[in-house]
């Protein structure tokens, strides 16, 4: 009852100070500065040249640095070379990359897609993905999972993915895809170890260690979004809606099953969109047969830099996860804000045992043009202690929601 009565008192004590300082803000600084401190040059060069290189993101043609596909838990950076072109007076792109992470993870990607059928009302395409993960944390299953559990686990997979979406309405998309996805679970690898164990030692009896092979998903899915923010990789206004469903089913007849997911996401601008306030809330859910189990690979997972930031990347594992977010920002120079946040959400066996237990909190930078943010540092404290975390992309940028093709491990 104590640490909810502080939590609450942090979040309203976070929502006066965003707004004091944002009527502050709008009515003493002026157009030269756009913030509370004039930005020195060296910053603003440096944005710009990022900009240019990766601020008009699919509509530029060429070769360009691939820094944002890689999932959590890769390292503190990701790069290799990206070459995208455009086709018949723009009616069709193809885009393709490859990367290598700071602890080894490997991606290459391919896709094709014709974005502007009738008159971009209709997009079809399809997405082919190869991905080496080398490292990838798993503490056991349920909210209850121990901290000394902490294991890594390898997963190589190839994805092929058709979709199609139709938009009624430029805000307004609904979306279909079918997909093919072949997994294969390995030892842990990659560069910069460590001494974490690996997770088919710590967890030999759990039942994907109970099959010779993973087998192949066909993969299902449905979804309606609704999406009115005004920039997606830096959004200052207006939000995101979303429901999906999609069946996921298994060659080998053991880990076929469905999942729901239901996320809302608005940012609020105040003071000329000097001052930003985000909240955030998402559920997942998943549904299996009699003798049918999530593999621990896709299970919904909780923890890390786009979820409870205090927590460790892929903390919590089970069928069901809940998650809430809330972050204030506001303009501290021209293309860097100040930001401070809170985290609540946990995972469980049933949707009606959800809760919000697992909390974090903290502070942070983020650099950014008025489109896109291109790197952020946050420091955040929960009941596991401090994290200190760098990051390239916006923690509520929902980038996921731009990839087509299934992630394998469950990405929060």
């Amino acid at each position: 009852m104590r640490q909810r009565y502080l939590i609450r008192c942090v979040a309203a004590g976070i929502f006066v100070f965003l707004a004091t300082w944002g009527n502050a803000v709008h009515a003493q600084e002026t157009p030269a500065t756009h913030g509370l401190i004039r930005e020195p040059d060296f910053i603003e060069r440096a944005v710009i040249f990022a900009d240019r290189r990766q601020g008009n993101g699919e509509f530029t043609n060429g070769f360009y640095p691939d820094l944002f596909n890689m999932i959590p838990g890769a390292g503190w950076i990701s790069a290799g070379p990206g070459y995208r072109q455009w086709y018949a007076k723009d009616r069709a792109f193809v885009d393709t990359s490859m990367a290598v992470s700071w602890r080894g993870y490997k991606l290459i990607q391919g896709r094709v897609e014709l974005p502007t059928i009738a008159r971009s009302r209709i997009a079809l395409g399809a997405h082919y993905r190869w991905q080496d993960f080398t490292q990838i944390g798993f503490y056991g299953t349920g909210p209850e999972s121990l901290e000394a559990n902490h294991s890594e686990y390898g997963l190589r997979s190839q994805n092929l993915i058709g979709y199609a979406a139709l938009r009624p309405f430029e805000a307004l998309s609904i979306g279909a895809q079918i997909g093919w996805l072949s997994p294969s679970v390995r030892p842990r690898g990659g560069w910069f170890e460590g001494n974490t164990a690996d997770t088919r030692t710590v967890f030999p009896a759990n039942p994907v260690y109970a099959v010779p092979d993973q087998g192949t998903f066909v993969q299902r899915e449905v979804s309606v979004t609704a999406d009115t923010r005004d920039f997606p990789r830096h959004a200052t206004s207006g939000g995101l809606y979303r429901a999906a469903v999609a069946d996921y089913d298994d060659s080998e007849g053991v880990f076929s099953f469905r999942r729901y997911e239901a996320e809302a996401a608005h940012f609020m601008p105040v003071a000329g969109s000097r001052v930003v306030i985000a909240v955030r809330g998402w559920l997942v859910g998943s549904d299996t047969s009699a003798g049918q189990s999530v593999p621990f690979y896709l299970q919904p997972s909780l923890g890390g830099d786009n979820s409870l930031r205090s927590y460790a990347d892929f903390r919590f594992h089970d069928r069901n996860m809940l998650v809430f977010n809330a972050e204030g920002r506001i303009a501290l120079m021209a293309h860097i804000d100040a930001a401070v946040f809170l985290d609540a959400g946990n995972v469980a066996p049933r949707v009606s045992d959800l809760n919000l237990d697992k909390r974090s909190y903290g502070a942070g930078l983020r650099l950014h043009t008025r489109q896109q943010t291109f790197g952020r540092v946050d420091i955040a404290r929960g009941d596991e202690g401090w994290r200190l975390l760098f990051r390239l992309g916006d923690p509520l940028a929902l980038s996921r929601l731009s990839r087509r093709a299934l992630l394998a491990p469950f990405v929060p």
